[in-house]
């Protein structure tokens, strides 16, 4: 239902007030009308299409009141024809320069009137409908926004909790192997977080610090393949256990192996290379210096370090200084020198590590 424009006249001529009251009432437009400016600027916001206006009135003239209508977000684009008794140029480009639509001088022609009303009153709906639709147009990109936004941080939602499920995969098959050797899982826990505090002390940036953390937990996978009576076996090892036991490298390597996962396959390289040996003499594959992963070097002296100070089947845990001098001794023949020698850098932050966590161990127990 289309309901009549509404037209507010100012003038403070009570006759031509009433004069140009009757001619937009005849065009059936609904009217409402005010003696001076500021009555105008009140009755504006009752809300109207169109403003016949006088330009000069008591108290603020018709340019002032346009100013004010201007300023105003809700009435700036409110459409004005200004009615002077002046048909000047100056008056008529004042008005313009202002913010008036259009003007029209007195004696107002009834047909020269309804003419340019009608114009003004098309424009203002025109920019009504273009204002609907922009409006429109903006509420429905809000609330596909918020769709759009709702999709995302679900998806990010659901991407955390798959990269989340995979590490606790990853950490359970860690732990398995360890539950294997009679471990708690706690050694996995130290060594890779020594493991974590060597990388970052070699520069390592944070990404691969946090690969080094994840992949160095696996290094022992293959112990999953190793029967127990080698892997629990309280003596020491004959020849054919040793190589038997030597195997869980590439056990694990195949474990891991051949996986679209980043992780997993850094895990490969982990679990291949952590008994390898600075001077060439480790297994499964005699590599030497730099021949090594990075990740693989780091991985042993952490694991070292944590084996040497737990107990396990076969021996019980030595002291920690006893333990760093065997690290000591295997300098430039065991282990990488400078690997070995971040690690003795953070000594302090080491032993928070191993502190914390035979702590946990203890209470498990």
């Amino acid at each position: 239902m289309k309901y009549p424009k509404r037209v507010l006249i100012v003038d403070d001529d009570t006759r031509f007030r009433l004069l140009l009251k009757t001619m937009a009432e005849s065009l059936g437009y609904e009217v409402e009308d005010a003696r001076d400016g500021f009555e105008a600027l009140a009755k504006v916001r009752l809300g109207c299409d169109l403003v016949l206006l006088d330009v000069v009135m008591p108290g603020i003239d018709g340019f002032e009141v346009v100013r004010q209508l201007r300023a105003d977000e809700e009435t700036a684009d409110l459409p004005v024809l200004m009615v002077t008794g002046h048909g000047g140029k100056d008056d008529r480009i004042r008005a313009i320069r202002v913010g008036a639509h259009d003007f029209i001088s007195k004696p107002v022609d009834f047909t020269e009137l309804s003419v340019r009303m009608s114009f003004l009153l098309k424009m203002k709906e025109a920019q009504d409908e273009i204002k609907k639709t922009r409006s429109e147009l903006e509420d429905m990109l809000e609330k596909r926004t918020a769709t759009l936004r709702k999709a995302l941080a679900d998806m990010v939602q659901a991407q955390r909790l798959a990269h989340d499920a995979h590490l606790e995969t990853i950490h359970r098959l860690a732990v398995a192997a360890e539950y294997k050797d009679k471990e708690t899982g706690a050694h996995v826990k130290r060594m890779s977080r020594y493991a974590a505090l060597i990388a970052r002390g070699c520069g390592l940036p944070p990404s691969e610090v946090e690969t080094v953390f994840h992949a160095c937990a696996m290094h022992d996978v293959g112990k999953l393949g190793i029967p127990d009576k080698n892997l629990l076996k309280p003596g020491k090892l004959d020849s054919d256990e040793w190589r038997i036991m030597q195997q869980h490298t590439v056990i694990g390597g195949r474990i891991l192996g051949s996986s679209s996962s980043e992780l997993l396959r850094a895990g490969e390289k982990v679990a291949l290379s952590h008994h390898e040996r600075w001077d060439g003499e480790g297994y499964p594959n005699g590599l030497g210096g730099e021949e090594i992963p990075l990740w693989g070097r780091i991985c042993s002296v952490a694991d070292v370090y944590d084996a040497l100070t737990s107990q396990r089947p076969y021996k019980e845990a030595f002291p920690r200084d006893h333990a760093l001098e065997i690290l000591r001794e295997g300098r430039g023949t065991q282990f990488d020198p400078q690997v070995l020698d971040v690690f003795f850098e953070r000594l302090d932050e080491v032993q928070e590590i191993q502190k914390r966590y035979q702590t946990e161990e203890t209470l498990a127990s």
